[in-house]
């Protein structure tokens, strides 16, 4: 048989964290002085640490937005590209659902490609004058680069 340990009312627990003592019927912790001053210590420091982080967070983003300006604009016009998409694509939904509406826009559209085709298309002439046409709003959108470019374009092709 094994002999078995008498604990009295003045025998002390002993806990891994914290060591307490039993007395008259109630437990006290010998150490809750020293972990609240830890404690506030502890919080003091994390405020401390995250104050800084926040005075200096506008240089982090400064330097990471010079950094990385390129790619986080290309990423910036991709999204706004495709938010742009979806507006439009709703719009263009929700137009199509009103009644007799996007018929009659198909019709518009069928009547003005026949104009089109009997204006600029048929005839010769009416197609120069598109084609010049379409150069001089070429030329206002590119500038006197496009000018430029055909010049050196055509001395290659001549040597």
């Amino acid at each position: 048989m094994e002999p078995e340990e008498k604990q009295g009312p003045m025998m002390p627990n002993v806990d891994a964290d914290t060591v307490q003592v039993e007395v008259e019927g109630q437990r006290t912790s010998a150490i809750e002085g020293v972990s609240a001053t830890q404690s506030k210590e502890q919080w003091q420091k994390l405020g401390e640490q995250t104050s800084r982080f926040l005075s200096e967070l506008p240089a982090y983003v400064g330097e990471f937005f010079n950094e990385y300006r390129r790619p986080l604009l290309t990423i910036g016009l991709i999204l706004a590209i495709v938010l742009f998409g979806k507006i439009a694509l709703a719009i263009l939904g929700a137009i199509n659902d009103v009644p007799l509406l996007a018929p009659s826009l198909e019709l518009i559209g069928i009547g003005y490609v026949i104009w089109f085709v009997f204006r600029y298309l048929l005839k010769a002439s009416t197609r120069s004058e598109l084609a010049n046409d379409f150069g001089a709003v070429k030329s206002q959108v590119l500038g006197e680069r496009d000018k430029l470019l055909d010049r050196f374009a055509s001395k290659s092709d001549d040597i």
